[in-house]
C-alpha cells in the first residue's frame, strides 16, 4: 500500500508549490490562509465501497474534499466526474493525474475563501464536514413486510 502520508503530504505539498507559482497574485485569494490538508482518515466511499483516504485540502482559493484511492481501487481517467455517496451525501469528484502527487479525486466545497475571517474558521467548517459525511447512517425503518404493509394500507382507506 502507498504510505498515505507520503501522499498526503505531497499533495500538501504540490498545492504549496502552486499556490506560490501559478497562483501567486492573483486576485481571488485570502491573505490569511495557507496550504494545510486535514482529517485524512481511511473509509468506503461509494456504492462499491472502494477504500482510500479522504480529507480536505484548504488553499487560500479553494477548499476541496479529496479522495485518495486505494491501492487496488480504480482510478478513473483523468477529467472524469465520478459521482460517490458519502454518508448521506452524494457528491462529484473530478480525477486528477499529477505529476508531483499522482492521482487523486476532488470535490470543490468553497471558492473562493473569502467567507472565511481566517484559518482556524477554514479548519472548524472542513472538521464540521467531515464530521456530517462520516456520521453513520440514519437507521432504517423496520421492514414491515408486504402482508402488514397491505392490510395497514386497508386498514387507512377504510
Amino acid at each position: 500500500m502507498t504510505e498515505p502520508n507520503l501522499q498526503i503530504a505531497g499533495l500538501a505539498a504540490r498545492f504549496r508549490q502552486i499556490a506560490e507559482t501559478r497562483m501567486r497574485g492573483l486576485p481571488l485569494l485570502h491573505p490569511g490562509l495557507a496550504v494545510e490538508t486535514l482529517g485524512f482518515a481511511w473509509q468506503k466511499i461509494g456504492p462499491d465501497a472502494q477504500a482510500g483516504w479522504l480529507g480536505i485540502l484548504i488553499t487560500p482559493w479553494c477548499m476541496n474534499l479529496v479522495w485518495l484511492p486505494g491501492d487496488d481501487q480504480p482510478r478513473p481517467a483523468e477529467g472524469c466526474v465520478r459521482e460517490y455517496r458519502i454518508g448521506e451525501e452524494r457528491l462529484d469528484f473530478a480525477s486528477f493525474d499529477d505529476e508531483v502527487c499522482g492521482h487523486y479525486q476532488s470535490c470543490s466545497l468553497f471558492s473562493p475563501m473569502f467567507d472565511f475571517i481566517d484559518a482556524q474558521a477554514a479548519r472548524d467548517t472542513a472538521t464540521q464536514v467531515l464530521s456530517l459525511l462520516r456520521r453513520p447512517p440514519a437507521a432504517a425503518p423496520a421492514d414491515p413486510g408486504r402482508r402488514r404493509l397491505l392490510f395497514g394500507l386497508l386498514e387507512n382507506r377504510a
